[in-house]
């Protein structure tokens, strides 16, 4: 009985540095992905990086890892061939596989949020206007266009959606003042638009679009997602 004491203990003290290990291991493997990370977006603030399952060095060893999760501020995005930064990002990245020497990973199922602020979606409506939250999960757009010699001035309520699963469509609800000949559609052309993003990895696309008080929240995800350095 003594001697089974004995090799308890020793298992349990050994289980116990090995865990040690482990989690020394993939809080240096998250390091260094979140610095890669960081200079690969040309960030100013550290990325959160973290790679989820038990015991990590296994996952390491495979290729294979259950689950990451990505956190960042000011990612560059690509919308209407314009580079505008992103506020918030997080994604979960699940059932991911590594490949060509940790150069090339796919992830089976991949998903996010992002959020864009107004003032970044303004610089790609390719007209002078101010975007602003107008409530009920829905944008303001504001903009001036000149008509019989005048300048007129109107805001709207406008809904934004996703199409194609690339592309992010801005339309008025409605036009306050209607009646004038013409005026509706001068107005729409300065506030209604359409803009493909590009450079997201193969397999993610746009799922949905929902405007929040400090920003556009644009939510995506996919399968198979193709992540390359």
């Amino acid at each position: 009985m003594r001697a089974l004491r004995i090799l308890l203990t020793i298992a349990v003290v050994l289980g116990g540095l090995l865990a040690v290990g482990d989690r020394l291991a993939v809080s240096a493997a998250e390091s260094e992905a979140a610095d890669r990370l960081r200079a690969a977006q040309g960030l100013s603030a550290q990325p959160e990086v973290s790679i989820r399952g038990f015991p990590f060095l296994t996952q390491f060893m495979d290729g294979r890892f259950e689950q990451v999760d990505l956190a960042m501020t000011g990612a560059a995005a690509t919308v209407g061939g314009k580079q505008v930064r992103l506020g918030e990002l997080t994604a979960e990245l699940h059932g991911v596989r590594v490949e060509g020497d940790y150069t090339r990973a796919v992830a089976a199922t991949a998903a996010g949020t992002a959020r864009v602020p107004y003032d970044e979606l303004a610089k790609v409506s390719e007209s002078d206007v101010t975007i602003g939250y107008g409530g009920d999960g829905k944008i303001k757009v504001t903009g001036s266009v000149e008509l019989l010699g005048q300048k007129i001035t109107r805001s709207v309520v406008s809904t934004v959606s996703a199409v194609d699963g690339d592309t992010i469509r801005v339309r008025a609800d409605e036009v306050p003042g209607q009646g004038f000949p013409g005026l509706e559609e001068l107005v729409r052309q300065r506030t209604d638009f359409e803009r493909d993003v590009t450079g997201f990895p193969a397999g993610l696309e746009i799922r949905h679009v929902e405007a929040a008080p400090d920003g556009l929240m644009v939510s995506v995800g996919g399968a198979d997602v193709v992540l390359e350095r």
